[in-house]
């Protein structure tokens, strides 16, 4: 493993801590999470064995959107919590029993720093860096209902333009597991946009199990969706302020509406396979 350290391209270093938290008013009824925020790695793990080049690409954050969560919560006077570490360390959008926990292999590159990586090792790093980023989410919601404002989550995420050689259709996509109260009303909206080409649950599904809308808002019956934006979209601070406006334009009055504010009841199906899943 070579000396350097890659360098934050989109959000503060993970140290002291490894998590950044964005205050807003829980009278918002809205709470933004980006999971895949920052580029960084501290420097006792150094630089995973890769070099910089790899740190700029989609395989160690989601470019974009830590800007569009910073500049949406601002438009919408909403808590934020952003992560402060790279997905290669961990992925905090990941169940703690799910194999991709850390990436051995991502998108073509070996991460040699992972690759010998023990289940002593995972624990230190879900201690260190997943943890932290769980309780700060947990105590956002329950500080927000204790409030009696149950918060609609909403997770902000980015695609690549061209996966193994196909290029993605779609500007944006909207991703949705067992709840669509939120996630319906949004597609509606995005679809009135002129010259928008919206996925419903593309470019990828969004039921995945163990995931942070899953193990934090699904359990709970909290509305919520989950939004991919299109990285050349959003790579330019001005492409992420424009994002970040329609989004804050779509989501005010949504979060409004008092069939989202309450929490959902799930069929009994639903709450089997919740139970199942740790909900």
């Amino acid at each position: 493993m070579s000396a350097s350290v890659a360098v934050a391209l989109d959000a503060p270093s993970c140290e002291p801590h490894p998590v950044e938290i964005v205050p807003g008013s829980v009278e918002s009824g809205i709470l933004i999470l980006c999971d895949h925020a920052s580029n960084a790695v501290p420097p006792d793990l150094g630089d995973l064995g890769l070099p910089e080049s790899e740190f700029e690409r989609h395989i160690a954050y989601d470019i974009g959107a830590a800007a569009v969560t910073r500049s949406l919560a601002r438009h919408l006077g909403a808590p934020a919590i952003l992560t402060r570490f790279s997905r290669l360390i961990i992925d905090p959008n990941r169940g703690r029993d799910d194999p991709t926990l850390v990436m051995r292999l991502s998108d073509g590159a070996v991460v040699p720093g992972n690759a010998r990586v023990d289940e002593a090792e995972v624990q230190r790093r879900i201690a260190r860096f997943y943890d932290p980023y769980d309780d700060a989410i947990a105590d956002a919601i329950h500080r927000a209902m204790a409030a009696g404002h149950p918060p609609v989550v909403v997770t902000v995420h980015s695609f690549t333009p061209i996966w193994r050689g196909w290029a993605r259709p779609w500007h944006v996509g909207i991703l949705w597991d067992a709840d669509d109260r939120f996630a319906k009303p949004l597609l509606e909206g995005l679809a009135a946009e002129d010259g928008l080409v919206v996925g419903d649950n593309e470019p990828y599904d969004g039921a995945l199990a163990g995931d942070t809308v899953d193990r934090h808002a699904t359990v709970r019956g909290l509305a919520n969706a989950l939004i991919e934006i299109r990285q050349d979209l959003i790579g330019s601070d001005e492409g992420a302020e424009e994002w970040a406006e329609r989004f804050a334009r779509l989501l005010k009055p949504l979060a409004g509406r008092p069939e989202l504010r309450a929490p959902h009841i799930f069929g009994t199906r639903t709450r089997d396979r919740l139970r199942q899943h740790g909900g």
